[in-house]
């Protein structure tokens, strides 16, 4: 008997596979995001501080280099081709100027191309060498030749003006230099017991305290004593404008100052001179000369103003008996004050470099 034969199976029905789920980035916190991006920020700005800063000293240095040579080049110029003939004058020294342009120019071009291959080597060399050089130049500046220089350069550049003050200043070198040095120490050691009270007028009045020491050297040679005109004190204190004496107390703290008093006396006389050196623009020559007239017959101011008179050179054919010397005599005791406390002794102005070195020490005010 014949077994029923078996019914085909169909294969069993594949079962789809389990989707797994996509991962999800994770969020990056933010504290990571920033320190993997902070250092590099800094490190950007740390970088441009850098290329600033060295930027900064190699333009410094050029300048000043730039500056002194050309301060050098032109005063020598202008007192060697001082003149007004045009071939033998004029004509050089616009040349010269011509020249000193072209120069600056190719000196800037070969700069330029040394910094970019000094710059692949390192950052730091263009600065170094450039303020190298600044330093070089300014150890010629110190030096005698260069302040002759600069001296020819002011006096290019001022005009009428700084040519009629270095002709002035010459005059109070040339007064300093007739005093008897013997009588100026002996007036330097008088002066000593007022210096206190002298350097606190000054500076309550914004006054250089050496120029003030020259007023009461010229006014009593630190004498203190009344004058047959009716001065008193260290600075001989006559009239004075009520306005004068209102700031003198307002300074000391007093309603009426006492001129017989040296402190009192010393801060009437800073707040004179600064009276004055105000009606006058700041020039003290002028200044000086309107203290010594005083308010009198209206003053320095009315006489100027009476004659048409701009300065100190045009206002002297007009003093007449009036004491247009004054303000010479009272800067060349200044000085003397100035190199006492600068260089603690007086500089015979004749010997060696002396002239040079009191030249650029300078005349107090100005």
């Amino acid at each position: 008997m014949k077994k029923p034969a078996a019914e085909p199976t169909s294969p069993p029905a594949k079962q789809p596979a389990a989707v797994k789920p996509k991962s999800q980035p994770r969020p990056r916190s933010a504290a990571t995001t920033k320190t993997k991006r902070k250092p590099r920020k800094k490190k950007n700005q740390v970088s441009t501080r850098r290329l600033l800063v060295l930027t900064g000293l190699e333009i410094t240095g050029l300048t000043v280099s730039a500056v002194t040579g050309i301060v050098v080049l032109l005063g020598y110029g202008a007192n060697r081709f001082s003149g007004t003939r045009f071939f033998t004058n004029l004509l050089p020294f616009a040349l010269g100027v011509l020249g000193l342009i072209v120069a600056a120019a190719l000196l800037l071009m070969g700069w330029w191309r040394l910094r970019r291959r000094l710059q692949l080597k390192s950052l730091l060399l263009p600065a170094v060498i450039a303020l190298g050089l600044a330093l070089i130049v300014g150890g010629f500046a110190v030096q005698g030749q260069f302040f002759r220089a600069f001296g020819h350069f002011r006096t290019l550049v001022g005009g009428k003006e700084e040519a009629g003050r270095v002709t002035l200043a010459h005059q109070v070198f040339a007064a300093y230099r007739r005093h008897d040095s013997g009588q100026l120490r002996q007036m330097v050691e008088r002066a000593r017991a007022y210096s206190p009270d002298i350097d606190a007028a000054a500076e309550a009045f914004a006054l250089d305290p050496d120029l003030l020491h020259g007023i009461a050297a010229a006014e009593s040679s630190y004498l203190p004593r009344e004058s047959k005109d009716g001065g008193q004190g260290l600075f001989q204190i006559t009239q004075v404008p009520e306005a004068v004496m209102r700031d003198a107390g307002r300074h000391l703290g007093v309603s009426k100052p006492e001129i017989t008093d040296h402190r009192h006396n010393g801060f009437i006389a800073a707040a004179t001179l600064k009276y004055y050196l105000s009606q006058m623009q700041s020039d003290l020559y002028l200044g000086l000369l309107a203290y010594n007239i005083g308010p009198a017959n209206g003053g320095l101011r009315f006489i100027m103003q009476q004659y048409g008179a701009t300065n100190f050179v045009t206002i002297q054919p007009y003093l007449q008996q009036l004491p247009r010397d004054y303000p010479i005599r009272v800067l060349s005791y200044a000085l003397a004050f100035r190199l006492i406390r600068k260089e603690g002794k007086l500089l015979a102005y004749e010997e060696g470099l002396n002239a040079v070195r009191i030249q650029h020490i300078g005349i107090p005010g100005l």
